[in-house]
């Protein structure tokens, strides 16, 4: 099996910051793209940023200048950096890991069970 756990969140007031992390333990050959979602009350989840194994990144618009992905790819760890933070950044945060689980295997869809994140104006 796979699990993913993610930890960091909390409660932080505008203009603050908060680090996100996200580890994946388990049966696990490698690990392909690993990446942020959050999902607020009433909307879908969205992507927030994304890191291939090679370091390649990609970011939401709303989140460009302000959040920085990054990764270890031996601890299997990926971290969230969160800037001047805004109160619509309010939501639950997910890490998501593309997981080969052996040589032979299929990559697959993994998640965690998300972090908090609320941004008090």
């Amino acid at each position: 099996q796979v699990q993913v756990v993610e930890s960091g969140g909390g409660l932080v007031q505008a203009g603050g910051s908060l680090r996100l992390s996200c580890v994946a333990s388990g049966t696990i050959f490698s690990i392909n793209a690993m990446g942020w979602y959050r999902q607020a009350p009433g909307k879908q989840r969205e992507l927030v940023a994304s890191i291939t194994r090679s370091g390649s990144t990609n970011y939401a618009d709303s989140v460009k200048g302000r959040f920085i992905i990054s990764r270890d790819n031996a601890k299997k760890l990926v971290y969230l950096q969160m800037n001047s933070l805004k109160p619509e950044d309010t939501a639950l945060y997910y890490c998501n890991a593309q997981v080969q689980r052996t040589i032979v295997s299929q990559l697959y869809n993994y998640w965690g069970q998300g972090t908090q994140v609320t941004v008090s104006s």
